[in-house]
Order: C-alpha cells, then structure tokens, then sequence
C-alpha cells in the first residue's frame, strides 16, 4: 500500500502545501484592506461567546432525545408513543410559553427579588445591536433548560396520565414554575438578581433550579396521579414493572451524558479556559455515579442491575451540576459516589416504603440527587476554582446554610405548586385515564396508533 502524500514519510511535500495555503491566505488578506480590518473583530470574544453559547445550547436541546429513549426504555412498549409525545410537547408548546412570559419571569426587571416583570416575548431585543444578538442567543440557551425542567415530570407520571392534561401542566411548568424559582437564583445572569442570588446562593448550572424542580413536580404528580395498576399488591407487596428495551434506555443514556457537556460548560457562556475543567468534573462525576449505583445494587441485589447503573450516571450528572464550576476534580468524584449510593437507596426508599410510584426513578434522580449536588457545594467548593470556599477547605458554615436554605425553598415552591397544579388539573380536566385505557396502553387509547405495529391483539367476532 502506497502512504498518502501528506504522510510523515513526504515531509518535503507537505510542508511546501502548507506554506503554499498560508501564502494565498496572507496574499487575500493584503489584497482586501477591508478583509484585513474586519478580521479581529469576527475573532472577538463577544463572537465566541456567542457561538459557544449556541453550540452549547444545541447539545442541550439533544438531550430531549436522550430523555425521550430513557423513559421509552423504562416504560412498557404501549405506551412508547405516549412517552415521546410528551417529550416533544414538553419543548415545542414550552418553548413557545417561555418565549411568551417564563423568560420575562426569569430574567425580566427584578420585582422585590421574587419575579421578573420585563421582557415578554422579547419585546425588548433590538437584533440589529450586538448586544441585541447576545440576547437572543441567550434565550435560547435558556429555553432548552426549561424545557429540560418540565421534560423530568413526564417520567415520574408514566403510563397513566391523560395526555391533554399532562400539556396542561408541562405549560404551567415551564411557564410559571420554573421561571419564577429561576429568578430567585439566576435572574442576574440577565442583571435582574433575586433575593436567593443576592445571599450567596450557588448553583452554577441548575442541580436545584433545573433539576429538583423538575424533580419535585414529578413526586407531586406521582402522590396526586397515584401508582400504576398491578405496581403494588393488595398486601402492599411491590410488583416490578419492567422497562420493555433497556438498550434504548441505556442510548438515551449516553445521549444524556453527551448533551451535558453542553449543559455544564456552556453555562459559563463564556469561550474562555474554564469550560474544560467543567467537562473533567461533569464527566468524573458521571463515571463516579455509575460505578458506584453498580456496586451498590451488586451488593444489596445480588446483581449489578443495568437500569440502576445507568440511573447512577444520571445521578452523578445531576449531582455535579451545581458545582461543576466550584469544585475540583476530586470534589466531583466524591459527588458522584455520594449520589451514586444514595440514589439506588432513594428508589428502593420511595417504591417500597413511601409506596410512590415512579416509573424511571426521575424523583430520585433529579430532585434528590439534585438537592444532594448543591448541598455538596458548601462542603466541597475548591478556592482555586470557581472563588467560593467550602467547610472542608477552611470556608465558614455562611455558604452551607445558604445553600441548605436554596434547596428548602425550591422544594417548597416546586413541590408545593405540583400539588396544587395537578389537583386542580385533576379536578377540571381529569389526570388519569381509566383503568381499560391504562391496560389496552396509552398509545392506542390517547393517539389511535402503536408505536411497534402489530403490538395489539384483538379477536375476531
């Protein structure tokens, strides 16, 4: 076999074409003045930042694959169709109700530190500015973490909410529920801080203001909506109900893990260095939650169980997301392995104690293992990284109870406001579909077609 002609062994020849490329560049450069003098300005920072934001934002819009094919996994096969219906409405109607009024509650004109009351529908973007096209950019970044939000609610309420109802909610979600929270927290990434922010509260990219939102909506759809049929006996003993195609789970997964590299390190919205060490501790944190859900159900069941292991990746994803940018390489390994043990526990605490049914484990995963990532900032924050200081590094308690207080009152709020949405939604619409409905499956009741044809059987009269 012949070598290519740009291989080492023809150092002569590719030399001369790479000085032959820069001699064209240089003599295009010299020809056009104008060319020449715009060049620093299409290499400016404010550009990378731009595009780095909307690269990152693109991953994270991916992960509403990755969510889609995890809970399709976890779930019956009837109701696959069911499942990614909802994820598709979760960004299509979200998006549009965050362009209309979440992002103006989120990041509008602070009122009194608890809501934004500017900026609906963007009416004050001006495209025709830099700062105009910065804006934009960032509503999209930010409406693919709302919707990311309402995306965890549908799991925890698979397989027996009515589908008209369940888009009542993701609109409520990512329309009032989250943003108000978020601005509690965020709001001055847009200059508009709240009262939470204004304490010192850290959650770099959302463990809490994503994540436990969406986790603590899941647990008050799954208490109001109740278990699914056949999940606990009449003695209360528990029923497995098993995922119809975990290799669909377990891609969804990886797409998951994919798309957090977006989510993390794009949260800096900012091309500069620190965007790789928030890829080292996003992707430690993962690999310390895996192996650790592995061994921990490897022990207790007797088996390394393949849904718990990949929940356990989850888990160290949404555990190192608070921190992300706060804690060093180390400090997301021993985030991981806490949220790894803790949420095969968490599951096997609400499934069989609680009696709480939730069908992928989004409770646990999002909003306990959220909770337990932004706790672990004020222990672990590393003061030659993100600037605070955790307890264990010398810091005072002032960062722990702040970050405790964040965690207190999102799960109130979040939770608090699932209850009431879903019992009124409950009481006007009707949430959960009748038990024929819920055993012929979702897909043929709530959408008239099968997600894997010939799934049905009926009998010829």
């Amino acid at each position: 076999m012949h070598a290519p002609v740009s291989s080492p062994r023809h150092p002569a020849k590719r030399f001369a074409r790479t000085a032959a490329l820069w001699l064209v560049v240089a003599t295009l450069l010299h020809a056009s003045p104008a060319l020449a003098e715009d060049a620093p300005a299409m290499l400016s920072q404010q550009h990378g930042n731009i595009l780095w934001t909307l690269i990152a934002a693109i991953l994270v819009m991916l992960m509403q694959a990755g969510f889609a094919m995890v809970e399709c996994g976890f779930t019956r096969a009837k109701n696959a169709g069911n499942i990614l219906m909802k994820n598709f409405v979760d960004f299509a109607a979200g998006s549009l109700v965050f362009f209309l009024v979440g992002y103006a509650f989120m990041f509008g004109a602070d009122a009194g530190g608890f809501i934004g009351t500017s900026g609906f529908a963007l009416a004050h973007v001006d495209p025709a500015t830099e700062g105009g096209m910065w804006d934009l950019t960032f509503w999209f970044f930010q409406s693919v973490f709302a919707a990311t939000a309402a995306t965890i609610v549908s799991g925890g309420i698979a397989e027996r909410t009515r589908f008209a109802s369940y888009i009542i909610v993701s609109v409520l979600v990512t329309g009032i529920i989250y943003p108000v929270s978020g601005h509690w927290a965020w709001g001055g990434l847009a200059g508009n801080a709240g009262w939470l922010e204004g304490l010192g509260f850290a959650d770099f990219a959302g463990s809490t203001v994503v994540h436990s939102v969406g986790g603590w909506v899941a647990l008050a759809g799954a208490i109001v909506v109740g278990p699914r049929a056949g999940k606990y006996g009449p003695d209360g003993s528990v029923r497995a109900i098993p995922g119809h195609n975990i290799p669909l789970a377990a891609l969804g997964v990886f797409i998951l893990w994919f798309g957090w590299f977006g989510f993390n390190p794009g949260s800096t919205t900012t091309a500069d260095g620190t965007i790789g060490y928030i890829a080292v501790n996003t992707s430690l944190a993962a690999c310390a939650g895996t192996v650790t859900a592995m061994l921990t159900a490897w022990i207790r069941f007797g088996k390394p169980d393949a849904s718990i292991t990949m929940n356990g990746a989850l888990a160290g994803l949404v555990g190192i997301t608070a921190g992300c940018y706060e804690l060093s390489p180390s400090g997301a390994i021993i985030v991981g392995i806490i949220c790894g043990f803790v949420v095969v526990l968490s599951i096997e605490f609400l499934d069989k104690i609680l009696k709480i049914d939730d069908p992928v484990g989004a409770v646990s995963v999002h909003g306990v293992c959220g909770a337990i990532g932004t706790l672990m900032v004020g222990l672990l924050a590393h003061p030659s990284y993100g600037g605070s200081t955790g307890l264990v590094y010398g810091g005072d308690a002032s960062l722990l109870m702040v970050q405790a207080l964040g965690v207190a009152v999102v799960f109130a709020w979040a939770f608090g406001m699932g209850l009431v949405v879903f019992r009124i939604v409950a009481a006007v619409a009707g949430l959960r579909v009748s038990p024929e409905e819920e055993l012929k499956g979702l897909d043929i009741t709530e959408h008239g077609s099968e997600s894997y044809n010939g799934f049905q059987i009926f009998t010829v009269e």
